[in-house]
């Protein structure tokens, strides 16, 4: 898969007859690598913004309508509400952060969770569809969403393995690995995000929508009553405000920052700035992502700033010092940046910040109007969001 803007465009309009009727009617089915004909597979590009939701849900409602692309854009809208759920309880993320360094401090003392989570991650579980979609995951950096949450749920309630050494598997090799998207799904599947509301993956409909490709026996996965609602007996964290990033400065020189949260960053975003040069911070060693999901990051911000005619300065985001001596050595007083979600390269991008101020220099972000418009509502179930489709589609126009 190549991580660039065309790319991600001659997919959208290779997809585009199929955003309506025959996307409802086949987009559970999971009929295998390089048979993925019912989903779109612009996850990857829509994660890094190489092409936009507002962008891809506009071509569907022009193409379709609004009735028949419903279910398309839902599941483009899905991705959104993750994101504003998070950034408006950041508690989440700092849980599952802390309570992963846990569960891996446990792989080291406990000698049969390290050998069942091995065997899980190599897919030598002998349960025959998990086994397939782990190998499916390391080797092309995809799986269909229903997989995801058949693996998810096996992964949980069949082998009982802890939930967030499943989801950091998925983090490390899915090439749309997203922090909220990620996250929050796997604490869906595991009644943590819905209270009383779990996933349980069922014989019978692994069957179905594999077509047969897969045929599990009762006995092979674990019956499920409940979630894990008491692993978190206090429920969930108030929700806060979204957070107000300081706007950049028109006429400040400045140093655009490019990272794979926003590959889509145009002329007109960074008009009005003086530009004295490109940093394109990469950020997958932050979460010990694949070669490969490594490799479509880098490439991701090459061709943002090739599409801006510029060249980025490539850094990996590790000594938290580094933006401010680029910065200073070049004379910029502020660095900009489309907005930097809740995720590991928040909380870098949060360490960073100090030696920013003490040099000087201004962090400036600027938001998507289409987060703006949906984040503010992602304060419960998705429910309170799907109602709100009418209007934010009218506020495309």
């Amino acid at each position: 898969m190549q991580a660039t803007r065309a790319e991600a465009e001659a997919r959208l309009v290779e997809f585009t007859p199929k955003m309506g009727k025959a996307y409802a009617n086949g987009r559970n089915y999971d009929l295998g690598h390089g048979a993925h004909k019912s989903v779109s597979r612009l996850s990857a590009y829509i994660r890094r913004r190489l092409i936009r939701e507002a962008e891809v849900v506009k071509t569907a409602l022009g193409t379709h309508g609004a009735v028949s692309a419903e279910k398309f854009i839902q599941e483009v809208i899905w991705r959104s509400y993750f994101k504003g759920w998070l950034e408006i309880r950041p508690a989440i993320w700092r849980s599952y952060v802390s309570g992963l360094e846990a569960d891996m401090g446990a792989l080291d003392q406990d000698r049969p969770l390290s050998r069942a989570y091995t065997r899980a991650i190599e897919g030598r579980t002998g349960i025959d569809c998990f086994d397939h979609w782990a190998r499916e995951l390391v080797e092309t950096g995809y799986l269909h969403n229903h997989a995801r949450m058949w693996f998810a749920s096996i992964w949980i309630f069949t082998l009982r393995l802890p939930w967030r050494l499943g989801a950091d598997f998925f983090y490390r090799h899915l090439l749309d690995g997203d922090a909220a998207s990620n996250t929050l799904c796997w604490r869906w599947v595991a009644g943590l995000h819905t209270r009383g509301k779990f996933y349980a993956a069922e014989a019978s409909n692994i069957a179905k929508f594999t077509q047969n490709r897969f045929t599990p026996r009762d006995v092979d996965l674990a019956a499920v009553t409940e979630g894990l609602e008491a692993t978190e007996p206090d429920g969930l964290p108030p929700t806060l405000p979204l957070r107000r990033p300081v706007a950049p400065q028109a006429g400040a020189k400045t140093l655009l920052l490019i990272t794979d949260e926003d590959c889509g960053i145009t002329g007109a975003d960074i008009a009005g700035f003086d530009v004295v040069a490109v940093v394109g911070l990469t950020q997958s060693h932050l979460r010990h992502a694949s070669p490969d999901v490594a490799a479509f990051e880098a490439e991701a911000i090459r061709d943002c700033a090739n599409r801006l005619g510029l060249t980025a300065e490539m850094v990996e985001a590790r000594d938290p010092k580094l933006l401010a001596q680029i910065a200073s050595r070049l004379g910029a007083v502020q660095i900009a940046t489309p907005y930097i979600p809740q995720g590991p390269l928040f909380d870098w991008m949060t360490e960073a910040r100090r030696p920013l101020e003490a040099a000087n220099i201004a962090f400036a972000e600027w938001s998507d109007p289409w987060d703006q418009r949906i984040w503010p509502h992602a304060t419960a179930g998705f429910f309170k969001v799907k109602q709100k489709i009418p209007q934010l589609i009218a506020a495309l126009d």
